[in-house]
């Protein structure tokens, strides 16, 4: 019985102490219900009892003993009616105490993990009321908060609903925007931080153009107009180390190192120069490349090549990023030479870059988009420049023609040929013959007809700046090869037995 109370909580044994208290009273009274009258109880005589320890034989005394004793005591005093109408002192002593509150550090209330709630309106130090007043005193502080564009918002009434702006606040914040499309046409998924007051009123607005700058507007309480500033977002640099070996094509290889799609497109076109990868490239050819990332808030943003090494059974090449280009470790320029005249010798111009050129067979004003030289057919024409074939057409007015793509992009068109010495596909060096000039087509004479597009604009062959093909000299390299030694030095450290991409965070690799 004992641990059946103890096991209950805390005001479960509060209820149960009067009941105790007069099974307790009653070791030494007797209550009998007097059948002539139900109403009334009649409390006779009983005898006295004694409590004796039983270790000692000595009188208990009910004030020393423990609650857990009392309890006990409580429970098995006997109620057998006694002959003599005498009271035990002890027996009165223990309902009395067992009636009072249990101490808070009795076993039974330690057991229970039961509270009970407390009223501190009515004792004078009110610890609720307090609470209150330090909060109601403390000041407020506007913090930023975020929120991410979903599909559908428009920022009218977003401010309505969020930023407590209304149409006209929405209006004068507009005004003040160099770029109101940062606004009026939201990306979703992008975030928009602002301030509020205490009163839920915009304070300021920050909106980022892209990932690294954007505007902050802040608003002032004279006059609730706007003040726009720029802001522009702190990044680090961080270098990764990527090795690979190459299974299947370049580019899946590529890609399964962690690449990201526009650094494999980058590393393609950079090593591209110089590896023809449809012919030359191998199983088991192994490649290293060290990207350079601007991060911000952990995550990488424009990211850039600043070397790589492609070992093959067929090529051997590294290249390092030095101004935007690309160089072989001695300084010499990967990009290739262009050439400026698609022949050997001296041909005459017969008719130049001209948009504003008098047609001499329709008589009409139209643009001329390259130029001309006179040259008896059968003349070789030569490529400008490294590149592939890409096109090998006959046609009703251009005759039959040849465009070659470039490996800096450009394209080149050669015009009113009479016999073709290239296919489409076909890998062309600088200054190998391609072609015969002719006289196929709408012309007036023989000639080749030489056009350079750029950027998909056609420009003036004769005029534009030449690109590529200047290697290093000087101080300048000095300080590119000194500054190659320790990016190559990097790369030796990749580990090519697995497709995997290693970071680098200043002179420590750990793989992601």
């Amino acid at each position: 019985m004992l641990r059946i109370i103890n096991s209950l909580p805390r005001t479960h044994k509060l209820l149960l102490l009067p009941a105790i208290t007069v099974v307790t009273v009653l070791g030494a009274h007797t209550v009998l219900s007097n059948p002539d009258s139900p109403n009334k109880t009649i409390i006779s005589d009983v005898q006295p009892i004694t409590l004796v320890e039983a270790d000692t034989g000595r009188p208990f005394n009910a004030v020393n003993a423990t609650p857990q004793v009392r309890a006990e005591l409580a429970l098995s005093i006997p109620a057998t009616p006694p002959t003599e109408p005498a009271i035990d002192t002890n027996a009165l002593e223990l309902a009395r105490l067992l009636s009072q509150p249990l101490a808070q550090d009795s076993p039974q209330i330690a057991e229970s993990s039961y509270s009970e709630p407390v009223d501190l309106a009515d004792d004078g130090n009110d610890s609720t009321l307090l609470d209150s007043e330090l909060v109601a005193n403390e000041q407020y502080v506007p913090e930023w908060q975020s929120y991410t564009i979903q599909p559908g918002d428009s920022f009218a009434v977003m401010a309505e609903r969020s930023l407590g702006l209304g149409y006209s606040d929405v209006l004068k914040l507009l005004s003040v925007l160099p770029d109101k499309k940062v606004l009026t046409r939201l990306q979703v998924g992008h975030d928009l931080y602002y301030k509020l007051d205490q009163e839920g009123d915009l304070i300021a607005l920050k909106v980022m153009t892209d990932a690294r700058k954007g505007y902050l507007l802040e608003r002032h309480d004279a006059d609730q107009s706007f003040e726009i500033s720029n802001i522009k977002q702190a990044t680090q640099s961080t270098q990764r180390l990527f090795a690979g070996t190459v299974e299947g094509s370049f580019g899946a290889s590529a890609l399964s190192t962690g690449l990201s799609s526009g650094e494999v497109a980058e590393l393609s076109q950079a090593l591209g120069k110089k590896v023809d990868f449809r012919r030359d490239t191998r199983q088991g050819d192994r490649f290293q490349v060290l990207v350079e990332s601007d991060m911000i808030d952990g995550r990488p943003l424009a990211s850039r090549i600043l070397a790589a090494h492609y070992e093959g059974k067929k090529t051997d090449l590294s290249i390092v990023r030095h101004d935007e280009a690309f160089y072989t470790p001695d300084g010499k320029s990967l990009d290739p030479s262009f050439e400026r005249y698609p022949f050997s010798g001296h041909q005459r111009m017969s008719s130049p870059f001209n948009l504003r050129r008098h047609h001499p067979v329709t008589g009409r004003i139209s643009p001329h988009y390259g130029t001309d030289f006179a040259m008896k057919v059968g003349t070789p024409v030569r490529s400008t420049g490294a590149g592939r074939v890409t096109r090998v057409v006959r046609h009703p007015l251009a005759g039959l023609y040849v465009v070659i793509t470039h490996d800096n992009g450009y394209k080149t068109r050669y015009l009113h040929l009479s016999r073709t010495l290239v296919k489409v596909g076909q890998r062309v060096k600088l200054d190998q013959k391609i072609a015969l000039s002719g006289n196929s087509g709408r012309t007036t004479g023989p000639h080749l007809h030489y056009e350079v597009i750029v950027n998909n604009h056609r420009v003036n062959p004769m005029r534009f700046k030449l690109p590529g093909g200047v290697n290093l000299k000087g101080q300048e390299l000095a300080a590119f090869k000194k500054r190659t030694n320790s990016l190559l030095a990097k790369l030796d450290n990749a580990d090519n037995s697995r497709a995997v991409a290693r970071t680098r965070s200043g002179s420590d690799d750990s793989e992601s």
